[in-house]
């Protein structure tokens, strides 16, 4: 939006060319949605408190969680609403990307809205139920997929994978595979289960925000060199002629989450909910696909993977053998029913995601 009208008023203030720099927007559309973030934070726990709309705690889980009881719930709203306005206001609105992973972003919000309203206003403990849950966003996730794979090109002229729908593997400069419609099932799978994979996550007092910001930020980095034709050939990673421009979306993610971590850090104030939680997953793993790293991405996000594993360890080993791995999953529980004080648990956890995310940095040369 603010780039149209600094095209058309540049003819006068030559100074407006700097709107051009997809790197000022993304700054820009980063401070954007942290302004909005910390000035929309108060008004809006007030008014989640005013209706009710409270954490439920567990009775099998850490005693310590007792007193989150109450505390208001459904602060995805905050980052949903500062993203999609910095977004539109900074990024190129004529760029189909942007507005791909805009519709994951809001449609997955409006699924876990809807399951966070049910349980926590209408005070329905069923919420969504988890088959129309996974339907909704199997059908948004499907549609992400299908899109992207029928607007991508689908030949070249020498004959070569095209660089939309083909899978790369890092560390390998020249190890590119061709996955045809098979892409659509990768895809699906990156938005639906990074979607789940963030939400079990979301366990603690700021442990799923600050891995997200981190991985937004390093996402927008391969976002922004494979939109430029340059930096991507010069490194070896696939050219995404466009992609540049998520730079301006995942910035604004970052942004948002830090301002929401200043309401969600420990002690919480306010928890992001699944609308929050939902739609900020199936977000990365979009920006992820289009940007071709989906192998990168899963080691940055290295600790929603361990979450997800954990659980599917857990519950694999009870059905099977009647045991429990973990005292309690997702793992993070595990490690507080051992003894780890809240704090402990969630910095630790977020040192694991510094390193994850320079490691998944490090690919960019190591090839």
């Amino acid at each position: 939006m603010l780039l149209e009208l600094a095209d058309w008023m540049a003819r006068h203030f030559t100074a407006l060319h700097l709107f051009q720099y997809i790197t000022f927007r993304t700054i820009m559309a980063a401070l954007t949605a942290l302004a909005m973030s910390l000035l929309c934070g108060p008004w809006l726990i007030n008014r989640l408190a005013a209706l009710k709309a409270g954490q439920v705690v567990r009775s099998d889980g850490p005693q310590t969680h007792l007193v989150k009881a109450g505390t208001p719930t459904m602060g995805g709203v905050m980052i949903l609403l500062s993203v999609t306005v910095a977004t539109l206001l900074w990024a190129d609105l004529h760029n189909r990307y942007v507005w791909v992973v805009l519709v994951v972003l809001l449609s997955f919000g409006a699924i876990g809205f809807y399951d966070d309203y049910r349980k926590l206003v209408l005070k329905d403990s069923r919420g969504l139920a988890s088959r129309w849950k996974y339907f909704w966003q199997s059908v948004f996730g499907l549609g992400a997929a299908l899109f992207l794979y029928y607007s991508a090109p689908h030949a070249t002229a020498a004959g070569l994978p095209v660089a939309e729908t083909a899978l790369y593997v890092p560390l390998f400069k020249h190890v590119v595979l061709p996955l045809g419609l098979f892409f659509v099932v990768i895809t699906y799978f990156m938005i639906v289960g990074f979607s789940n994979a963030v939400n079990l996550t979301d366990g603690l007092d700021g442990l799923a925000i600050m891995p997200t910001v981190l991985v937004s930020g390093a996402l927008g980095v391969f976002a922004y060199l494979a939109g430029n034709k340059v930096f991507s050939e010069y490194l070896g990673i696939p050219s995404i002629p466009g992609a540049g421009e998520l730079a301006i979306f995942t910035g604004a993610l970052a942004g948002a989450g830090l301002g929401f971590l200043w309401f969600n850090t420990y002690p919480a104030q306010v928890f992001m909910g699944d609308v929050g939680a939902l739609a900020m997953g199936a977000a990365l793993g979009c920006v992820a696909v289009i940007v071709r790293q989906e192998i990168v991405l899963l080691v940055m996000g290295g600790v929603f993977v361990m979450e997800t594993a954990s659980v599917m360890i857990q519950v694999a080993s009870f059905k099977l053998t009647g045991k429990r791995v973990f005292r309690m999953a997702p793992i993070h529980h595990h490690f507080e029913l051992k003894g780890w004080p809240e704090p402990r648990v969630i910095v630790r956890f977020w040192i694991i995601s510094v390193v994850l995310v320079l490691v998944g940095l490090a690919t960019l040369k190591v090839r």
